[in-house]
């Protein structure tokens, strides 16, 4: 069996010696670019976090400087129609949030986080450059549109040349994505209880970093690219990225790097391949007589061993000392258990699809509706529809600022949990909230049908005498669903991945956002096509005013709440991964971990009951 396979954390009892100058080695298998050991004083922690949140702030306002907007330039710029425009836009941005997948596989099997990432943001700034030049060169730029009828087209090559820059920019995203906040991660020692500790903020602030970057995307740039231009607004962005691309560089000396394993992919499949090719096999009563490298092994390599569970019993087979003894057909009992967390993931994850079917209303039909409404502000300014989004960040960041300085502290005095309450239960009142955005959606959409019908403008092309803000109710909600929702994801999905899976683990929650999005195109699709076969014209046409988006609405917020009742379920039957025994004792000899008991009050071991 190679060595490559076995997997988890580095024991902690045999770590380097100090050097000379007094520092220590990290513990958790973590080296330099070149894959030496390095120092724990000089390397990671926050210092080195500064340099990849920094990354994170300029590509956010690089990424929603393209999507906040983009259902506008599409219906305005390209000529497309509301179903159209919108399934395009969330197609997109579900396509940016799948490809992680690739860039999580290129990461973990060959390349490793650094140099995959580094790659991948070439090919998104490539991306960004070639949508810069679709809006700014006369010959591929649509020309404005003067046909009464509203017939006029983009050409094919415009349209052409306009999307595969926006898919060249999505294939960039996946190799970003899955390893920028991983890396991020990685820069805390889990062996050592200060940076343990400091680690249960990352995620808080890593989310804080995105959504300050998205508010200056979401007001800025939005008005510039309304008011000024879309060759600025979108020539700021392609400069907003090749700055945070510089800043990620200049961090390079001090970040800590984990070295490629093996493909998690090929891991998996092989035990699943091997269990497969055993079902027969009886398991031994006692697990110590199951397939293991020995832990000095695991040891050399910075790694530990992790002890064989009860769940998943058929898998432990691939584990079974009979027949041949190949990568196919025999298996370690880590990488066993390897694949047996990531399959227990997988019910969480398919309860994560729908909420961001909900947020992607807030880049499409929400800001097709502020376009209906009067937008001014003050008798010179009007706001342009897409800044309501910056409703979303501001509520995030107050609500997450909030959440991590006042609620998690008063939290823990009563749940004795290290997060304030566990991260399937934050994810679980994150999910109640978009219920009632949905209800909330549905009944000022019918409070503004109803105005149009009084007054008899359902082929007025005016904006109605209501305000854009009476959308602002459920902009603000699912600012603060967001910091339940988003941040419990992405903690989630890293925090229960094992060790050499952390890149699969994180394009988990990536690939929440994608199939939600494309869920929302396939439900947009099939509800226009439904609904119009009945002699109405469909729920969902050109003209809102003459469209029922509260029906819509209402169906969404009945999807969300049946996706909610299987939350639930699902989240009662969980168990959270149990940490690796070197872990274990270097936390028991820090003092941080005193007893198994208090370690699963704490929150790792505890069966979810929401």
């Amino acid at each position: 069996m190679e060595m490559s396979e076995a997997v988890g954390l580095a024991e902690a009892k045999n770590p380097p010696a100090a050097d000379a100058n007094g520092g220590r080695y990290t513990k958790d298998g973590s080296v330099d670019i070149k894959g030496r050991p390095i120092l724990r004083s000089k390397t990671g922690g926050w210092k080195a976090c500064s340099f990849i949140v920094g990354y994170e702030v300029f590509e956010r306002l690089a990424y929603y400087g393209i999507s906040t907007n983009l259902i506008l330039y599409l219906t305005t710029q390209l000529h497309q129609g509301t179903v159209t425009a919108s399934n395009n836009v969330t197609n997109w941005v579900g396509t940016v949030w799948m490809t992680p997948i690739l860039g999580a596989y290129i990461a973990d099997a060959h390349l490793g986080r650094f140099w995959t990432f580094v790659i991948s943001s070439i090919i998104y700034l490539m991306g960004l450059v070639l949508l810069t030049l679709a809006v700014s060169v006369p010959k591929l730029k649509p020309s404005p549109c003067h046909d009464q009828e509203g017939e006029c087209r983009a050409s094919s090559l415009q349209v052409g040349v306009f999307f595969l820059a926006l898919y060249i920019v999505a294939l960039g995203t996946g190799g970003t994505k899955p390893n920028i906040s991983t890396m991020g991660a990685d820069q805390f020692d889990e062996f050592e209880p200060r940076e343990r500790k400091q680690k249960l903020s990352f995620f808080n602030w890593w989310m804080f970093s995105i959504f300050f970057g998205t508010l200056f995307a979401n007001t800025f740039l939005v008005y510039i690219q309304d008011n000024v231009g879309w060759s600025l607004g979108y020539g700021i962005p392609t400069l907003g990225l090749t700055i945070s691309i510089l800043v990620f560089l200049v961090g390079s000396p001090f970040y800590r790097h984990k070295r490629p394993t093996d493909s998690p992919f090929a891991k998996m499949g092989r035990v699943l391949v091997a269990a497969t090719r055993k079902w027969k096999a009886p398991l031994p009563s006692d697990p110590k007589e199951l397939h293991e490298l020995h832990e000095e092994e695991y040891v050399k390599i910075g790694m530990s061993p992790m002890e064989s569970t009860s769940s998943l019993k058929s898998l432990s087979k691939a584990a079974v000392r009979v027949g041949p003894a190949t990568r196919w057909s025999l298996c370690t009992v880590t990488q066993i258990e390897e694949t047996k967390q990531m399959i227990k993931m997988i019910p969480i994850f398919l309860a994560s699809f729908i909420p961001n079917t909900i947020i992607a209303q807030s880049h499409t039909l929400f800001i097709k509706q502020g376009t209906t409404l009067d937008r001014s502000m003050g008798p010179h300014f009007k706001i342009p529809p897409a800044s309501l989004v910056a409703f979303i960040t501001i509520f995030m960041l107050i609500s997450l600022v909030i959440y991590d300085r006042w609620f998690v502290p008063f939290a823990r005095k009563y749940t004795k949990n290290k997060r304030g309450i566990t991260m399937l239960q934050r994810l679980g009142a994150g999910l109640f909230m978009h219920i009632i955005i949905m209800l909330i959606s549905s009944l000022v959409e019918k409070k503004r049908l109803s105005y149009v019908r009084h007054h008899g403008l359902q082929n007025s092309k005016d904006p109605l005498p209501l305000s854009i803000f009476i959308l602002l109710p459920q902009f603000a909600l699912i600012g603060i669903s967001d910091t339940f929702v988003e941040v419990a994801k992405i903690e989630f999905f890293y925090d229960q991945a094992p060790e050499s899976m952390k890149s699969l683990g994180t394009s988990y929650f990536t690939s929440t956002l994608g199939v939600g999005n494309f869920f929302s195109s396939f439900l947009l699709k099939t509800v226009s096509k439904v609904t119009r076969h009945g002699g109405r014209g469909g729920w969902i046409r050109n003209n809102l005013n003459v469209s029922r988006l509260d029906k819509y609405f209402g169906l969404l917020a009945v999807v969300s709440a049946l996706n909610f009742i299987y939350f639930l379920v699902a989240s009662k039957y969980y168990v959270y991964r149990v940490e690796p025994s070197g872990l274990d004792v270097e936390l028991q000899r820090s003092g941080e971990l005193k007893t198994n008991k208090t370690y699963a009050e704490e929150g790792p071991v505890i069966d979810v009951k929401l």
